[in-house]
């Protein structure tokens, strides 16, 4: 393997495993900071090595051996009391000990994920909301503060100041580095889904690069939902996230195409769908119903993603009902994306012109001055409706605002589809 090919694949591999080290590294050494130094040692000692020496075959195994190490030599290094040095080691004695036992798999304790504990450390109540949640995508769900101001439609510089002050709040206020208990967990448990569900969608539609899906993120968002649901089975809103994802993780095949192109929804081919997510995904959602959350944030969410699973075409849509559920999630969470996902309903229920009479109104909402997808939802409104000079505009602002590369490519090529045809209006 090539030098530039081995630092892909370690890029890859950190990609996959730095979330899951840093979790790891900061239950052992209680120390956020500290955890992410490590880590960032672990990848410096893998661009050195792994070209010399190939790339392990588990890479990750690999990575947290050196994190440990590095963990140790810095104890010492800083004259860590004794105590805490021979617990510490004893520790990680055993953790090898039981590794070679198993094949050198990660051991879990009763929660079963080093992640989840530590987004529920992130979510303290010590923390604004906001905080919690960047400082937990940037910790654990591999995202870059660009990615996370663009989630929030927030500046990146804002975001960077949560997240300094978030690790300096955590540090100062001496957060035991454990799994709180059941009173805390439900006064987190909002911050902590919408972490899970904003790493979720990075993953399903990715703001930035070259690729449209980044099926990691989904996997990982996932993974943690449903040990969340596991941890608290009574939690209706906890079953309506995890029907969402399930039934959104089941489209994932359609959404690109052989070169990795966008398919938008209405273009997907549903026999591409993995029914056997979406029959998990409604076994959630009718969970959630049970446990009385039908009109939850998240389990509205899933109840729309639901009437896209149960159809196979887009004219076999119930479009009346997604636009009815929309109105329901707009009355229980107001906010400017939600009007703008309810305008594509209302456009699809009852017409164009109906949509546009809403997103025309959305044009002057300062949050979504630079979002990307208020002028492609325009712009497809007026290309339905015959004005294809306006819409051609729209596509072309749509194009310049989003940081996907990919999904600027599909945007141009509606823009030039749009190039021969005349306005009808």
């Amino acid at each position: 393997m090539t030098v530039p090919a081995i630092q892909r694949t370690i890029a890859a591999v950190w990609r996959i495993e730095s979330a899951r080290l840093i979790a790891a590294l900061a239950r052992l050494v209680g120390d956020v900071g500290l955890a992410e130094d490590l880590a960032q040692d672990a990848l410096v000692a893998a661009l050195e090595q792994w070209p010399v020496e190939g790339v392990p075959e588990k890479p990750g195994a690999w990575l947290m051996t050196v994190a440990k190490r590095r963990a140790i030599d810095r104890i010492r290094r800083d004259q860590v009391s004794a105590r805490k040095y021979a617990e510490l080691g004893r520790q990680l004695e055993a953790e090898q000990d039981q590794a070679a036992v198993d094949g050198g798999q990660t051991i879990v304790d009763d929660v079963g994920d080093d992640l989840l504990r530590l987004i529920f450390i992130a979510c303290h109540l010590a923390f604004s909301t906001e905080a919690r949640v960047a400082l937990t995508l940037r910790l654990l769900g591999g995202l870059t503060t660009a990615e996370i101001g663009r989630a929030f439609l927030t500046p990146e510089s804002t975001i960077a100041q949560r997240i300094v002050r978030a690790k300096r709040t955590l540090a100062a206020a001496n957060i035991p580095f454990e799994l709180p208990d059941a009173a805390a967990r439900n006064a987190r448990l909002s911050a902590v889904l919408a972490v899970i569900y904003l790493i979720f969608n990075e993953g399903y539609a990715a703001t930035a690069g070259e690729a449209w899906i980044r099926p990691d993120l989904c996997e990982d968002a996932l993974r943690l939902g449903r040990i969340l649901a596991e941890l608290t089975p009574r939690e209706p809103e906890v079953h309506g996230l995890v029907a969402l994802m399930e039934l959104q993780t089941s489209r994932l095949r359609a959404r690109p195409g052989p070169a990795g192109e966008p398919i938008l929804l209405l273009d997907q081919n549903s026999a591409r769908w993995d029914y056997l997510l979406i029959q998990r995904g409604l076994a959630a959602l009718q969970r959630a119903e049970k446990l009385g959350g039908a009109h939850g944030p998240y389990a509205l969410q899933a109840a729309i993603a639901a009437c896209h699973a149960r159809a196979r075409t887009a004219e076999a849509t119930d479009w009346q009902q997604i636009a009815a559920l929309y109105d329901a999630l707009a009355q229980l969470t107001p906010s400017p994306i939600v009007e703008l996902n309810r305008a594509v309903a209302l456009g699809m229920a009852y017409g164009p012109a109906v949509g546009l009479e809403l997103v025309d109104l959305l044009n002057t909402e300062p949050a979504l001055a630079g979002y990307h997808l208020l002028p492609s939802v325009r712009s497809d409104l007026l290309a339905r409706l015959g004005r294809n000079e306006e819409a051609r505009a729209e596509f072309a602002r749509a194009a310049a605002l989003t940081q996907n590369a990919r999904e600027r490519d599909l945007l141009l090529a509606r823009l030039h589809a749009l190039d021969a045809a005349p306005d009808s209006r």
